[in-house]
């Protein structure tokens, strides 16, 4: 093999070693995913709500049972790509009944939407691996409860939690979220005993936990 041949195949050898760094350089950067769409499955335990008049010696009071929930919520990123506003809706399909009131009215069927914009951040944490990264968040927004008689009432709610995210992938994550959410209730609503026996329930924040889990997909 002559110099002029092995120069050749020194030279080719080199481009080849050079020409992959060169080549990443000039690909632009992926532009980042701004919006974030989550289906979840969660836990909410119950909600009461006190009844007014208060007789002195007892707890009358109406209770929406704990029960399973569902929902979706829809994301944009800030220019700050750590913090996030997302409108989230979760349904909580469940019963309600009394306690302390007579005559006892029946448990009745509720199903309780709730509808908030949330505002989450997420804190960078020295040593922690880039794929998982916790997040607090608050939230406010509305709850419509409606039942199977003419209960229906729809009242101010705000919320506050947080979680954990995982990012195994640019387009899928999952999360867990904990929060507490607190619901206004005046003595404007009413519920129906039955019998014709209706209790108001009184001006207080009624408060209910709320733990849930589901993917992230982001585009």
């Amino acid at each position: 093999m002559d110099r002029k041949t092995i120069a050749a195949l020194v030279l080719i050898t080199m481009l080849l070693i050079a020409l992959p760094p060169a080549l990443s350089a000039q690909q632009p950067e992926p532009k980042p995913l701004r919006f974030e769409f989550t289906p979840f499955l969660g836990y909410r335990t119950s909600l009461s709500f006190p009844v007014e008049p208060h007789v002195t010696g007892m707890n009358p009071r109406v209770v929406l049972d704990a029960s399973p929930t569902y929902g979706v919520s829809f994301g944009m990123r800030l220019m700050n790509e750590d913090d996030l506003v997302e409108i989230r809706w979760a349904r909580q399909d469940s019963y309600v009944h009394a306690e302390d009131i007579t005559p006892q009215p029946a448990r009745q069927r509720v199903i309780l939407d709730q509808f908030h914009g949330d505002f989450s951040h997420e804190p960078y944490i020295e040593n922690w691996p880039s794929w998982v990264r916790p997040f607090a968040l608050g939230g406010v927004g509305a709850t419509h409860v409606s039942g199977s008689t003419n209960l229906s009432f729809t009242r101010f709610s705000f919320g506050l939690g947080g979680g954990i995210r995982f990012d195994p992938s640019r387009h899928l994550g999952f999360k867990i979220q904990a929060e507490w959410l607190s619901v206004f209730a005046d003595p404007n609503v009413a519920f129906i005993c039955g019998g014709g026996c209706i209790v108001h329930v009184g001006g207080t924040l009624s408060s209910q936990g709320e733990v849930f889990v589901g993917p992230i997909l982001r585009f």
